[in-house]
């Protein structure tokens, strides 16, 4: 018999209006990459969280190392040498990467020999050869607010080693990593693998199933559809149990039909914080029926330029024209309201007010206009007869309907409400940033048509996306941003994946 070193057996978990887990049993070998895959909503990050103390299951049991156990919180996990890297990191921000890390594990010393005080120093250096000894070298001195996104995973994996997890949980641990930080990451997965642990990859990205992981467990609708062994099995095959139908992998796109020019963007410059110029000088610009898509390496001032255009960040030279008029010095509602629709990067701390209801969420825009308002007052069947109809075009799936807090939703059913919102608002000018980040292929596929519908209607589309066969398969004109300067624009017919490729690493002329 193999040793399992975790049994989840007939595990169901309910949440009103709702049943993430309908009676899931899994075995999970000693030393193996083992996945979980499915649709955002699928009940993946529900099953983990039983395993790791967050929540508890409504029936079924759990074994770890063949003994029966009752998770009861994450320290009772951590007991037990189970670790998880959530899919929004949990971090002090204004605290130093050896302080978080060390946070309810404080290693106790005595100041002047008898005061109690935190062995900082000595965390310190420990926590530096722990990283050197994984591969993940970090300086523990710095504030998690001055460490970019892939160095704050690194942490949360150190906070897993320091507490001699066993047991690795990673929830979607690629969802906001650039495609040179993926490699990076898979590369450490492996070598934790190797050097004894077990880990568990929460993902819907088949392509890192496949490079990674030795068996699959397929989630659809919190049901098990299926254990599968990786290396025999196809990512069609995958894909289509997954989202239970047949997927297509390419994108079925019309020849465009360009009108009159709606955006243009006249020599665009955007400093940071630090007075430091991240975009300098960019022009260019987008017609009616047009899908124009930015690409470049993460930090390169893709974001910026859309962030400029809607007005959430100050520019300190160029001009902005929506269909003619000088929006340049504009409020951001006033943009809105002029017709620019936002898809942002970040959907949580810029898409989302995460504390307010779905309704509330998807009427956002609109809300302070009939027939969301009238004489002042709020009208809450129209929130409610909207948010209904949002919820079943765009299958938006969550717990309790219109009435779900969004902080409780998956981070792909989050998105999806934000694109529904922003597609709703009919806009002249839509800006999708990231649009398809931490979403299943269903999703993807799914998103991709609806960029092409609104560009077959006429919109003009800014697309900004790190995924570089996103660009080539949706774009109809494509501009590449290297340290912060439009280094070319050229039809998309004429430029292949390694020119954009290479542009994006800076090379002036291919």
């Amino acid at each position: 018999m193999e040793e399992y070193i975790v049994e989840m057996r007939h595990i169901t978990k309910r949440f009103p209006g709702i049943v993430a887990n309908d009676d899931v049993s899994i075995s999970i070998k000693k030393g193996e990459i083992f996945a979980l895959l499915g649709e955002n909503g699928a009940g993946k990050s529900t099953l983990m969280s039983m395993l790791f103390g967050m929540y508890e299951p409504d029936e079924g049991e759990i074994y770890i190392r063949g003994q029966k156990v009752n998770i009861t919180s994450p320290a009772h996990a951590a007991q037990l040498n189970i670790g998880m890297v959530h899919q929004h990191f949990k971090l002090v921000e204004n605290y130093t990467i050896t302080e978080n890390i060390v946070l309810g594990q404080e290693p106790a010393a005595r100041f002047l020999g008898f005061l109690p005080s935190v062995d900082i120093k000595g965390s310190d250096k420990k926590i530096e050869e722990l990283s050197r000894r994984y591969g993940l070298e970090v300086d523990p001195r710095k504030k998690i607010e001055d460490i970019n996104v892939s160095t704050r995973q690194r942490v949360e994996i150190l906070k897993m080693l320091y507490r001699e997890a066993e047991i690795l949980i990673f929830d979607e641990p690629t969802a906001v990593l650039t495609p040179q930080e993926i490699e990076f990451l898979l590369d450490i997965i492996r070598e934790l693998r190797n050097s004894g642990k077990t880990i568990i990859l929460i993902t819907h990205k088949l392509e890192e199933i496949k490079k990674v992981a030795d068996r699959c467990a397929i989630l659809c609708r919190g049901k098990l559809v299926g254990v599968l062994d990786v290396a025999s099995t196809s990512t069609k095959t995958m894909a289509n149990m997954m989202v239970g139908r047949e997927v297509s992998f390419t994108v079925d796109k019309k020849p465009a039909e360009f009108g009159a020019e709606v955006l243009k963007i006249e020599g665009r410059t955007v400093k940071n914080r630090d007075g430091l110029p991240v975009v300098k000088n960019v022009s260019f610009s987008i017609r009616k029926g047009e899908i124009f898509a930015i690409a470049g390496v993460s930090g390169n001032g893709q974001t910026e330029v859309a962030d400029a255009i809607t007005g959430l960040v100050p520019a300190s030279g160029g001009k902005i024209f929506l269909n003619g008029k000088d929006i340049t010095d504009m409020s951001v509602r006033e943009r809105i309201t002029s017709g620019i629709s936002y898809i942002p990067e970040d959907r949580q701390d810029v898409g989302l007010v995460l504390d307010f209801s779905l309704a509330e969420n998807l009427a956002l825009k609109e809300y302070f206009h009939e027939p969301f308002c009238r004489k002042g007052i709020l009208q809450n069947e129209a929130f409610e007869e909207h948010g209904n109809r949002l919820i079943k075009e765009y299958d938006i799936r969550s717990g309790q309907g219109i009435s779900t807090t969004v902080r409780s939703m998956s981070g792909g059913n989050q998105q999806k409400a934000i694109i529904a919102r922003e597609i709703e608002l009919s806009s002249e000018l839509m800006i999708f940033v990231q649009p398809t980040r931490g979403l299943d292929i269903g999703a993807i596929e799914n998103i991709h048509k609806q960029i092409l519908e609104q560009r077959d209607a006429g919109r003009a589309i800014l697309l900004i996306s790190l995924e570089l066969d996103e660009i080539i398969g949706l774009a109809d004109t494509i501009g590449v941003m290297y340290n912060g300067e439009m280094l070319n624009i050229a039809p998309a017919e004429t430029l292949t994946a390694n020119q954009v490729g290479e542009y994006m690493m800076g090379v002036k002329s291919v």
